[in-house]
């Protein structure tokens, strides 16, 4: 629940930024919005940084064995913070967060033309949508965008439910490996979790998702008129 609020309310600074460069760049206020800019950067810096520290923190909590000698913690948060960050899919630069910010801000004058390097942007964008190796969970059968408490393999980046995913490695031991046709990896529970990005990726595709039901529908309607 925490994690959710958490994005949720990240995803609101990022509107409000977005919405707020728009205003700037209408106005020519090219100073202030370098400024804001250079905030966008912080705060997407600062969004998975947490993101960080709460996957870390669940890790640890979940999979944590008392030994015979005095654990420290602060060591045992360190490392699996180290961990999450080796695996985390993100360059913040490529985001698609980023790439929307850029994106509202160019069209205010130049709507409908393509942004300087728009051809190596189109190969940054393809590359964070395709993070969504699967559009569907190999084990519940759910659609991602319908799973409450998505997960991502570290290995092979297949998204799954959790509880799901969680109950499968049980059973399957040492021989769990990924439930994806042809995938060759073994799922292991710490390497399976929730990364910094996956909310980001899965709402945005229902976002997509959304404009383009809309669309459809509007088209429908629109012949019906004629």
């Amino acid at each position: 629940m925490y994690r959710m609020f958490m994005s949720c309310n990240f995803r609101t600074g990022f509107k409000l930024f977005k919405e707020l460069a728009v205003d700037l760049e209408k106005e020519n206020e090219s100073e202030r919005l370098k400024e804001l800019d250079n905030a966008h950067v912080e705060l997407l810096n600062a969004y998975v940084d947490c993101m960080n520290f709460s996957s870390a923190v669940q890790s640890l909590g979940e999979n944590y064995q008392p030994g015979p000698e005095l654990s420290d913690f602060k060591k045992l948060l360190a490392s699996e913070i180290s961990n999450v960050k080796a695996n985390s899919s993100g360059d913040l630069q490529n985001l698609q967060l980023r790439h929307e910010f850029k994106q509202a801000i160019w069209n205010v004058h130049h709507s409908g033309q393509p942004m300087p390097g728009e051809e190596q942007e189109d190969i940054v964008m393809t590359g964070t949508q395709n993070n969504l190796r699967n559009t569907t969970c190999p084990i519940s059968g759910k659609h991602v965008s319908e799973l409450v408490d998505p997960v991502r393999s570290m290995e092979c980046k297949h998204i799954y439910e959790k509880n799901a995913v969680m109950d499968y490695i049980r059973r399957k031991q040492q021989a769990a490996r990924c439930p994806v046709a042809a995938c060759p990896r073994i799922l292991h529970p710490k390497k399976v979790v929730c990364d910094p990005l996956l909310r980001i990726e899965i709402e945005e595709m229902r976002t997509q998702f959304k404009g383009t039901a809309t669309e459809v529908i509007e088209d429908f309607t629109e012949l019906g008129e004629e």
